[in-house]
């Protein structure tokens, strides 16, 4: 990642040409998640006996993200307003000009309605969902199969241990592309600072700081009290979890950590069934970067155009926001599309002043995908721990390092056990 800076510095033509190695680390990951959510979720259905539990693991998991997507837009719309990145700008909405590489985004976002958020969530072809990637529909499809192979019983015992069995082919083949993760990382980062560098300028350089400080915060106040309600390590859960945010940080997608994660949440204890669905949903409706970035940036877009948003048009935002960062998962274009659906809905700022944060919206992207990825983290081991599934001993032990001792003393003193197990019944 430093290297690849280095030469984005240094030789940013050379490093702008390198934008296709970075792309083709992430499409190698990318290939593999449709596969691996299928394989994940079913073989964790099929796994659960009662089905009531697979419905409490959802309702809270939905529970939790829209909580916490709620308090990260929140975070996002203070800071905006205390410390007015844009106002300063002055920039006259005639002056700006939808370039072509944006057009395409904008017009996706604006034939976007209301009801397009629910109705995507079922695919009409299921497997034009896994060419395109669509993670939430293929979720749906996941929790329906492996509850109808829970529903047929023994005749359907071989089916599901015929995925689970592919599932682990699939991690191996991630463990492969892992290998890769350096070369990847580089060509990423140099793609990234000698394309976009120049483009770091004045005002947008108060923005980009205001978001990676709000992020910071949101990470060490919200996520960090949530793991300490919950009894789990917060700096344990940062080490643990590293190799995935570098990851995410480096290639700028949050997607490439998926794999990872759902791996290290089933090392920690977690049952593959709550891994599946938890991870897999929180990429559509708990993306805590994406969460501040939208409320930041927009609110920032109409102090740069010398738009004065009241108190009760922010709120409107807010609602808006809760709505359009939700199931966009799988829209080309990612979060700058969530953030012209936003402003498209609302009419309250001109969309083509998106156009003020389309240079940087890469180096924003970055920190947008290690808040989503660590927040997807969180919100497995949360769940886990609301289920009953984990302990707080086990998992900061595991994540601390102590995974082997741990599990060791737990198969051979019956003491060790009866406490877990009254702990568990506790939790």
């Amino acid at each position: 990642m430093v290297v690849g800076i280095i030469v984005g510095f240094l030789a940013p033509d050379f490093g702008a040409s390198l934008e296709p190695v970075g792309e083709a680390f992430v499409a190698l990951i990318t290939m593999l998640l449709g596969p691996i959510i299928f394989c994940m979720v079913v073989a964790g259905v099929a796994a659960v006996s009662n089905l009531r539990k697979l419905g409490a693991v959802a309702l809270r998991s939905l529970i939790y993200f829209e909580i916490v997507t709620t308090i990260a837009m929140v975070f996002g719309l203070v800071a905006v307003n205390v410390v007015r990145p844009g106002a300063d700008l002055r920039v006259d909405p005639a002056s700006l000009e939808v370039t072509a590489a944006a057009a395409e985004r904008i017009d996706a976002a604006k034939g976007m309605r209301w009801s397009d958020y629910f109705t995507q969530l079922i695919p009409s072809n299921i497997v034009e969902s896994f060419a395109t990637g669509s993670i939430l529909q293929i979720l749906v499809f996941s929790v329906l199969f492996g509850i109808a192979l829970t529903v047929v019983g023994e005749p359907a015992k071989g089916v599901a241990r015929g995925v689970e069995r592919l599932g682990t082919v699939l991690f191996t083949i991630v463990r492969f592309v892992t290998y890769l993760a350096p070369i990847g990382v580089f060509g990423a980062m140099a793609y990234t600072v000698g394309a976009h560098g120049a483009a770091v300028i004045g005002g947008l350089l108060k923005l980009i700081g205001t978001f990676y400080v709000t992020s910071a915060l949101f990470l060490i106040i919200v996520l960090g009290g949530i793991l300490l309600l919950a009894r789990l390590n917060p700096l344990s859960t940062l080490r643990y979890f590293r190799e995935e945010v570098l990851l995410a940080l480096g290639a700028s997608s949050s997607e490439v950590a998926l794999p990872g994660i759902i791996r290290k949440l089933e090392r920690v204890g977690v049952e593959k069934g709550t891994a599946g669905v938890t991870v897999s949903a929180g990429y559509s409706f708990n993306l805590d970067g994406t969460s501040i970035y939208l409320s930041l940036t927009t609110v920032f877009i109409a102090q740069a155009l010398g738009i004065d948003l009241g108190l009760g048009q922010q709120l409107l935002l807010l609602v808006i926001m809760l709505l359009s960062s939700k199931g966009t998962g799988g829209v080309t274009g990612g979060g700058f599309v969530m953030l012209n659906a936003t402003v498209a809905s609302t009419g309250l700022v001109p969309i083509a002043g998106t156009m003020l944060v389309l240079g940087i919206d890469r180096f924003m992207s970055e920190c947008r995908a290690v808040v989503n990825s660590l927040g997807n983290a969180v919100a497995g081991l949360v769940i886990a721990r609301w289920q009953g599934e984990i302990t707080s001993a086990e998992a900061n032990a595991i994540m601390g390092g102590r995974d082997v001792h741990a599990s060791g003393a737990q198969q051979d003193d019956p003491a060790a056990r009866g406490s877990v197990l009254a702990e568990r019944g506790s939790a």
